[in-house]
C-alpha cells in the first residue's frame, strides 16, 4: 500500500491538466483501478486480515481522492490566474474610441434639418407614403392635365379592371402632409414634413425613391419677408456659413402664388464647391406663398389666413454639404461608402453642440 500511495500521490502532484488528472483517478480509484481491485480482494481474506487491510485501503482511497480534489482546485486556480492576466484591464487608462455602427447621411441630415427648424418653432408632421389622388394632386391645385399626373412620371397603385374608385399613388412629394396637417390642426400652424417620396426617374441626380422636407407656416400676417428670413437662417445654420446670400427667382408651382425658386451664391474654384462666395448661383429649393385654393382644401379660410411653403431634397442638400458626387450611392448599400460618409451613432446634431460634428 505504501508503494501505491507514493506512486499516485507523486503522479497527482505532477499532473499538468485536468485531463491527466482524470486519467490518474480512473487508474487509482475507478471501477477497475488498482485500489478498487485491492478492495475486491478483501472477500478472500480472513476476518482478522480484513480488520487490518480494510481500514488501510479505505484510508488510502480517501487520501488519493483528497489529493485529486486538491490538485483539481489548484489547476482551476492556475487557469483562472492565466485568464485574468489576458483579460486584465487598467481602468485608469483613457477610453479608446469604439465606433458603434454608423448613421446614414440621409438620417443625419434629417436630424440636422429638424434641429434647425425646431429652433424656429416648427413641429414635425408625418403622413402616409401611399396617398389618394386627391391629397397628392387635387388638394394641391394640380390640374388633371399636369405632366406630374402622367403614369410616366408617377407610380400609381394597381387597380382591378372596372374599379372606378379614385386612384392611389406613391406620393410624389410630402405636400400631402401639409393638407392633412391643416385639416387636423387648422391655423395658425407651423410644421415641416420630412419623408420618402417617389418619382419615375433615375440618373446621377435622380432616383425613383428619395427624401424631401417641406415646410408650412400659416397665420394672419405672414409674408414673403418671413419666408426669406426663415430660408436664410436655415441655410446659414445648415451649411455652417455666416455669409449666406440667397436669390429668389420668379417661378410657377400650382400650390403657391407667388412662387420662387431659391438659389444660393457659390463658387466652383478648382472643382470644389464653396457656398456663400463667388459669382455662381446654385438652385437649392422651391418656395412661395400658399395658394388660396390649397388653403381652402385644407379647411382654412384664405380671406383670414395666409402663409408660405417651401420644399427641398434632403439627399440633394446632403450632397452639397458633404461633397457626395452621386445621388445613386445613397441607395447602393455599400458598407465602404457608409464607413466613409457615415456619422458616429452616438453623436446627436444640435445647434449648441454642432450639427455635423
Amino acid at each position: 500500500m505504501d508503494d501505491l500511495r507514493d506512486k499516485y500521490i507523486s503522479a497527482i502532484s505532477s499532473a499538468s491538466d485536468e485531463v491527466a488528472l482524470e486519467e490518474l483517478r480512473l487508474q487509482a480509484v475507478g471501477k477497475k483501478g488498482e485500489v478498487s481491485l485491492k478492495m475486491r480482494e478483501l472477500g478472500k481474506m480472513t476476518p482478522e486480515e480484513r480488520q487490518v487491510v480494510g481500514p488501510a485501503l479505505n484510508a488510502l482511497k480517501d487520501e488519493i481522492n483528497s489529493a485529486l480534489s486538491a490538485k483539481k482546485a489548484a489547476l482551476a486556480d492556475a487557469a483562472l490566474n492565466e485568464r485574468l492576466k489576458t483579460e486584465w484591464l487598467d481602468v485608469t487608462l483613457p477610453m479608446r474610441e469604439r465606433r458603434v455602427g454608423t448613421i446614414h447621411p440621409v438620417s443625419q441630415v434629417s436630424e440636422e434639418v429638424t434641429a434647425i427648424f425646431a429652433d424656429m418653432g416648427f413641429a414635425v408632421a408625418e403622413g402616409p407614403q401611399i396617398e389618394s389622388d386627391w391629397y397628392n394632386f387635387d388638394a394641391l391645385n394640380i390640374p388633371g392635365h399636369h405632366p406630374a399626373r402622367a403614369e410616366m412620371d408617377t407610380f400609381y397603385t394597381h387597380r382591378k379592371e372596372g374599379d372606378n374608385r379614385p386612384p392611389h399613388v406613391l406620393r410624389t412629394h410630402t405636400s400631402p402632409v401639409q393638407i392633412r396637417s391643416m385639416e387636423a390642426q387648422g391655423a395658425p400652424i407651423r410644421v415641416i414634413c420630412p419623408g420618402r417620396v417617389y418619382r419615375a426617374d433615375y440618373d446621377q441626380t435622380h432616383t425613383p425613391m428619395f427624401h424631401q422636407v417641406e415646410g408650412l407656416a400659416i397665420d394672419t400676417d405672414i409674408s414673403m419677408a418671413n419666408l426669406k428670413w426663415v430660408l436664410e437662417e436655415f441655410c446659414r445654420a445648415f451649411f455652417e456659413v455666416d455669409g449666406v446670400e440667397l436669390r429668389f427667382r420668379a417661378s410657377h408651382f400650382p400650390f403657391t402664388e407667388p412662387s420662387a425658386e431659391v438659389d444660393i451664391r457659390c463658387s466652383w474654384e478648382g472643382g470644389t464647391l464653396k457656398l456663400g462666395e463667388g459669382d455662381d448661383w446654385l438652385e437649392i429649393l422651391g418656395s412661395g406663398m400658399v395658394h388660396p385654393k390649397v388653403l381652402e382644401a385644407g379647411g382654412i379660410d384664405p380671406a383670414k389666413y395666409q402663409g408660405f411653403a417651401f420644399g427641398m431634397g434632403i439627399d440633394r442638400i446632403a450632397m452639397l454639404k458633404y461633397g457626395i458626387p452621386d445621388l445613386r450611392a445613397f441607395f447602393d448599400s455599400d458598407l465602404r461608402w457608409l464607413r466613409h460618409y457615415g456619422f458616429a451613432a452616438l453623436d446627436q446634431p444640435s445647434l449648441q453642440g454642432g450639427l455635423s460634428v
